[in-house]
Parts: structure tokens; sequence; C-alpha cells
């Protein structure tokens, strides 16, 4: 049977490599890791949650929830994985990343079809099929196979007789960022409360409240803080959603507490009130001995950072496990290189999954992972790739990607504005995301019975 050759063992690359396998087909996974590591990564395990420890919100019919819920019923591994290493994140899911990943990578090792080849993949051979699914960093050798793969038929010229230059580098990625994470012993714990947003689901987060002195001589201190310098190469080209915390104060003085810092919701139990401002902390392991700063990537030199950090209530003493960075985001101009399978345009038998493919978030990762694995697994055994319906989460998030304008293409996050709108306007929001997330539903579910005729023959978790 024909090998399926996949490149990156990151979240994406490990689900594909997981649905090709339970659908019988064999598969090489390649993983640089550890022969050759990246700016970002702190171990060889597979699925290494590199930003933070959250996939989104699992409260019942928000766009995220809407994606994942499809994902379980497409038998995702990953997401499988996910909720049995949860850990307490309100009405998040949220998991402990180390165990995440050592058993993402126990449990895609054990699987006698998928052969792991720790190494580079420089040179990728077009007649192939393969899966490039190389996550939040790309190395440069193979950034630049991709640029030689797309450049004859990337779509952007004005004349269309004529292909348009190779995409450089600085073309190919965006800027994105990690948030530092806390001993959690080193929280003073008298200045601080448990409280979920709203008191929506458990009250898992730390809060940090502030008053508005607090707050101005935090913000002080950030602005006045020194970055990073930046390198002559660089052109830093922020993910929007995904700001460091200096990037959005220079926006303006009440934009944190509009944004990463708001305390709507957050009453504190000790007042009665809400705070001028809060900074949530996130547990990060099931041992519940370090947490994240929910929304507090940022771009400062460390020893800023721990004095800038220092000045939040709570953590006037805290140790600092690690600290924000920036690291860089290879992704495609999709729209212009591939169809709704995830196919290339100009060679059907190479695939892209997760966020090279323009896909922001964990989830989205996973999700075009899960689709790019059973597409790959479809041309292996001489089947013909079905696209997901537009009326999916599935299929909105793929619609997005392969349609939008490739003159301004941003990668994104799954949104109900990806979604297509009721035929009828239902204006409370509530009931209409209700109705949008059962059509979904209904729709994702008759395209996966017809999407996936080939039984599930994988050996290592037979009662999926």
């Amino acid at each position: 049977m024909t090998r399926v050759h996949i490149i990156g063992a990151g979240l994406a690359g490990s689900e594909a490599a997981w649905q090709c396998a339970r659908r019988g087909v064999p598969v090489d996974l390649f993983e640089m890791r550890p022969v050759r590591t990246t700016p970002a990564h702190q171990t060889a395990d597979f699925a290494e949650l590199v930003c933070s420890n959250s996939l989104k919100s699992d409260s019942e019919y928000t766009a995220p929830w809407l994606l994942k819920e499809e994902m379980h019923r497409a038998g995702s591994l990953l997401l499988k994985i996910a909720r049995e290493r949860s850990v307490p994140a309100g009405h998040a899911l949220a998991v402990d990343r180390t165990e995440f990943s050592r058993e993402v990578t126990e449990t895609i090792s054990r699987e006698p079809l998928i052969h792991i080849r720790r190494e580079e993949a420089a040179h990728v051979d077009a007649g192939q099929i393969t899966i490039i699914a190389t996550g939040p960093l790309t190395s440069d050798a193979l950034a630049e196979e991709i640029v030689r793969l797309s450049a004859p038929t990337d779509g952007l010229s004005d004349n269309p007789s004529q292909p348009s230059a190779p995409r450089h580098s600085h073309q190919l990625f965006f800027y994105d960022s990690i948030s530092p994470i806390v001993e959690a012993d080193s929280i003073d714990m008298s200045k601080v409360y448990f409280a979920a947003r709203y008191d929506k689901g458990s009250a898992d987060y730390i809060n940090c409240p502030m008053s508005k002195d607090d707050y101005d001589k935090f913000y002080d201190a950030l602005l006045s803080a020194q970055s990073v310098e930046e390198k002559d190469w660089e052109k830093l080209n922020y993910f929007e959603s995904c700001l460091p915390i200096e990037e959005i104060a220079r926006r303006g003085r009440d934009t944190l507490r509009f944004g990463p810092m708001k305390p709507v919701g957050l009453k504190d139990p000790r007042t009665g009130r809400i705070p001028y401002a809060a900074v949530q902390l996130r547990q990060e392991n099931l041992r519940a001995d370090s947490y994240n700063l929910v929304g507090f990537q940022n771009h400062l030199k460390f020893g800023e950072q721990a004095n800038v950090l220092r000045f939040i209530p709570g953590l006037e003493n805290a140790r600092f496990l690690r600290y924000g960075q920036i690291h860089r985001n290879t992704y495609i101009n999709s729209p212009a290189l591939l169809t709704p399978t995830l196919q290339m345009k100009s060679h059907p038998r190479l695939l892209f999954a997760g966020q090279i493919c323009g896909v922001e978030g964990y989830v989205e990762s996973i999700a075009t992972g899960l689709l790019a694995g059973i597409n790959a697994a479809a041309l292996a055994t001489d089947n013909e790739p079905v696209p997901p319906p537009r009326a999916s989460a599935f299929g909105s998030l793929i619609h997005y990607i392969t349609q939008a304008d490739p003159r301004n293409f941003q990668p994104a996050n799954i949104t109900f504005d990806l979604l297509p709108a009721l035929e009828t306007h239902v204006r409370d929001r509530k009931e209409r995301h209700r109705l949008q997330c059962q059509a979904a539903l209904n729709i994702f579910q008759e395209w996966w019975i017809q999407a996936s005729p080939t039984p599930v023959v994988s050996a290592t978790l037979s009662n999926d």
C-alpha cells in the first residue's frame, strides 16, 4: 500500500498520522527534534504546546465548542487525550501540557503502522503523498522548499500568464508570543482570589485584582521597560489576537483594561466589588504547582519582565519558571495555493495542515491535521477526498483559509463570523448561535458518514 509521509509531529502532524493509521495506511512521520531544536520548543515530545495550555472554551454552543464537537464525532485522538489530561480551567479545556505531550508521543509511538523518523525533512517529493504540518516553527531549509513548490502558481501575479516571483521568507510568517509561567507557592495568596468570569464553570482561575493606582504603576513600568532588540532581518508582523502586552499598551492607557486585564465579571468575594483591572492566572499542570499569566505574552527582556510583572498584586515575590517570548510562525498563502481538501492546487499529492496552512490555535491545528490525515488516506487508497460541508465548523474554517482574498490573507481562529448566516434572522445572539451549532452538527454528521467509508483498523485504540 502507498505510504504517506508526514513532516512534523506537532498537533496537526500527530493527529494526521493517527487518522491515516486508523484507516490502515502506513505512515513515515518525520520530526526533526531533538536532532534539530527550535527557539520555542523545550522537549522532543510530539504535540508540545508552546504558547499556552488552553484549548479554548468548552461552553456549549460557542464556536470552539462546535469545532471540538465535530472533532469528537470524527474520532480525534488528540482531543481524546486532551480531555483525559485536562486541568481545572473554568469553562475552558486546558491540559497538563507535559502529560498531554507525553501521552501523545507514547500513543503514536506504539502504533505499528507509524514509522517515526527523527530527522529534518528538507526536501519534498511532489509525487509522494505528503502532509506538511511543521507547526509553529518551520526550519529555514523546509521553508525555502515550500517557497520553491509554491512559487510557480501562487496566484498573485497581476498578469495571469506570468507566475509571481517566489515568496521570500519575510512573506511566509508572522510573529507569535508566549506567556510567562510562575511557581504557585511564590504567589501571595492573601492578595488574590479564585473566580471564573461571570461565575461560568468552576472557580479555577487565580485573579490578581488591581486598584487604579496599582494599574497606573504597572502600566508606566510596562511602557518604560526595554524590549528584546529587533534583529536586522526581522519585521515584527504580529498576529492581531495574540499581541504582546506592551504592544497593546502602546495603543492607549486603558487598552489593557479592555483586553487581557479586563475585570468584567470577576467580582472580588472579599469586597463584593469588581476591581479596576485584573490579571488572571491559569493552572499549568495537574499538580497545580505552576500557573501561566493568561494573555501576558510579551517581547520584553527577561530581567525587565521580572521587574514589571512584580508590580502585579500577589506577584511581588514571584518566581518565574518561564518568561514570555516571541517566536516565528510560518504560514503559506493558502487561498492561492490550497483546495478545500487542503491539497496543493499545483501538486495535489501534497497537503498542508496546522498553523502553516493559515489557521491559528491549538484546536484549529488539530482539526486541520485530522482532515489532512483523512484526505491523505483517501489518496493512498485510490479514493477521492471529499471537502467538509461549508455550514460545518470544519467547512467554515477550511472555506476561510482557501477562499479568502489571497492579497490580504491573515491566519484565523474558529469564530461564528466564519460560519454562514442562518436563512432566517434570529435577533437573540445565544439562540442564533445555538441554531447555527445544531445546523452545523447535523450537516457534519451527514458528511462524515459519506466521507468515512474505510473501516478503522488501528491496533492501538481499537475501541475508538
